[in-house]
């Protein structure tokens, strides 16, 4: 893994001496492919002190360097990795409890929780009063139907309904020889 101090003694120097191509060359492939080498000329005519400032602010020795990588597999789930005591650890991974950083992490733990339809994946991304809530929903339900047999069943046809104490409501509908659950709140 290369030592990222190299890259900050070189980021300072191209700073403090205002050098815009030598921090173009310093850019990732796609900062490159959003910045000509005249936009950073322009940046860094317009704010070279304040870059030079920057730059020697992470030269400092109290600075903490963090690493990280992001493995996206085929299938679009993916994994976080933090570099730690010198080598990478799972910060994030599906299927594994993450924090997620930001509005837009949070959405992407939900679509794949539901992509992989896993209840427990779901119940991992939702607040804890939303997961009490579902939760409680849930056991409600459950408690409801314990004893389906003593329900009043309403049947009309090939549809049929009923209404289960906690203020639930159960469509059927028969499929073939087979009743169904067709919705349920």
């Amino acid at each position: 893994m290369p030592d990222p101090k190299a890259a900050i003694v070189a980021y300072e120097a191209a700073a403090a001496n205002g050098d815009a191509k030598a921090i173009h060359a310093m850019l990732s492939e796609r900062s490159k492919k959003a910045l000509k080498v005249a936009d950073v000329e322009r940046m860094v005519a317009d704010e070279r002190a304040e870059l030079a400032a920057e730059a020697k602010a992470l030269a400092d020795p109290g600075a903490m360097v963090r690493g990280s990588a992001r493995v996206r597999y085929a299938d679009g789930e993916d994994a976080t990795l933090d570099v730690e005591d010198g080598g990478f650890r799972v910060s994030s991974a599906d299927g594994l409890p993450s924090a997620a950083r930001t509005p837009a992490e949070a959405l992407e733990q939900l679509r794949r929780a539901l992509a992989r339809r896993s209840y427990a994946g779901l119940m991992r991304v939702l607040s804890p009063s939303t997961r009490s809530a579902v939760e409680s929903d849930l056991r409600s339900l459950v408690d409801g139907l314990s004893h389906p047999e003593g329900l009043d069943v309403q049947v009309s046809g090939d549809a049929a309904s009923v209404q289960i104490q906690g203020g639930h409501f159960v469509k059927l509908r028969r499929d073939g020889a087979a009743w169904k659950v067709e919705d349920f709140d």
